[in-house]
């Protein structure tokens, strides 16, 4: 297995998406001075059986084996009504209303077959499950505007990884903090969250209290603020081979649809390697993970072990899934919900944006903040 410094393993796989909220708050904040990406070399999609590339431009959809001519030609028309949609011009709508016209509509409209329906709802708008079909195509449309936006900057695929794993981001936040003048105790124990009046006024560690006017944790630290909202299966398998038919991508992502293996969820496949400061030389890992709805969770995901074959050691992680069961509004205890299956952070910066709103009472504006920065290094530098 090498040394083990050569490791640097993520216990949640998640990707950045190139456009995505968490590379704008990275870009803001500056905290990307701190991190180097590597762009993430392919995005796959199963279908009976096998794993396609995802296409997601023109000529790409155009080439793909996923679909026949007649069906790419239509899939076609509805990128490119995808691509030129603009909510605040009727003109675009081509007879869609974006807060009415479910996304079955749409996908009836251009007449698309299932399978088409399959990898648009689910690799490139990545929903889980197929609750979308039935909502307003707007939330849909832009989803998959961010995929190609995404996929335009660097044109593999939509996603980003920091070298030396996930771990270089909260480093990263850490570092900034530091700079404003944040305080760290580490490696101290919360023996206890300490209240009066209903409202949180300090931690106690050690027999030392930390005083606080708000409080920010994840659920483990206030069991009897929260609930379960469901559970993950997360399997961590080291490789010695890029995955199967991925061109020998030495990083991808494979999305199993729920369709395609009689599931109400996804399966998700992450995979990095040596490429990325993250493994040994010569070593991959790739991690499945997937929303457990049975008693058996390993079963669930075999699927995507099966993709990985031969696998040198797995290991296997089923987690509770909590959120907080209100606003932290009276307590001004403010929690986060646990990190969710899917493999990106759009989901984990909603939360993290509604924590901000629920502390400040107004949302955070990111175009305030990009004026400051215009302010400061004028525009060139952006």
């Amino acid at each position: 297995m090498g040394r083990g410094r050569d490791w640097n393993v993520d216990l949640i796989p998640k990707f950045l998406m190139a456009n995505g909220q968490l590379v704008k708050m990275l870009l803001y904040t500056e905290v990307t001075r701190y991190l180097d990406f590597k762009v993430v070399e392919g995005s796959f999609v199963y279908k009976g059986g096998k794993i396609y590339k995802v296409p997601s431009t023109e000529t790409e959809a155009l080439a793909s084996n996923l679909m026949g001519m007649f069906e790419k030609r239509r899939f076609r028309k509805f990128l490119v009504f995808v691509a030129n949609f603009d909510e605040n011009d009727p003109k675009t709508f081509e007879g869609v209303d974006p807060q009415s016209t479910s996304m079955r509509d749409v996908y009836r409209k251009f007449d698309l077959g299932q399978d088409v329906i399959d990898f648009t709802g689910h690799a490139l708008a990545l929903y889980r499950t197929d609750d979308y079909l039935d909502q307003p195509c707007l939330e849909t449309i832009n989803r998959i505007k961010l995929y190609s936006e995404s996929l335009a900057r660097y044109g593999k695929s939509p996603y980003l990884y920091p070298l030396y794993g996930l771990g270089e981001l909260p480093q990263g936040f850490a570092r900034l903090s530091a700079i404003y003048g944040g305080t760290y105790m580490l490696n101290k124990p919360v023996d206890d969250i300490i209240m009066e009046n209903g409202k949180v006024v300090g931690v106690k560690s050690e027999g030392e209290v930390a005083r606080c006017k708000q409080l920010i944790c994840d659920p483990s630290y206030i069991p009897d603020r929260v609930r379960k909202a469901g559970q993950v299966i997360r399997i961590i398998c080291i490789l010695s081979h890029p995955i199967k038919n991925t061109n020998d991508a030495n990083s991808c992502q494979i999305i199993i649809p729920q369709n395609q293996v009689n599931r109400k969820s996804d399966i998700y496949v992450c995979m990095i390697s040596y490429a990325h400061n993250v493994a040994a030389q010569g070593k991959y890992i790739a991690i499945a993970s997937t929303t457990v709805e049975t008693t058996e969770p390993e079963k669930e995901v075999e699927p995507a072990l099966e993709l990985l074959e031969p696998i040198d050691q797995k290991f296997v992680a089923i987690s509770d899934l909590y959120e907080p069961i209100d606003d932290g509004s009276e307590s001004q205890v403010f929690c986060s919900c646990s990190y969710d299956a899917t493999t990106h952070f759009e989901t984990t910066c909603n939360d993290i944006k509604d924590i901000y709103k629920r502390m400040a009472g107004s949302a955070f504006d990111f175009e305030n903040m990009k004026r400051k920065q215009n302010d400061v290094f004028g525009e060139a530098d952006q």
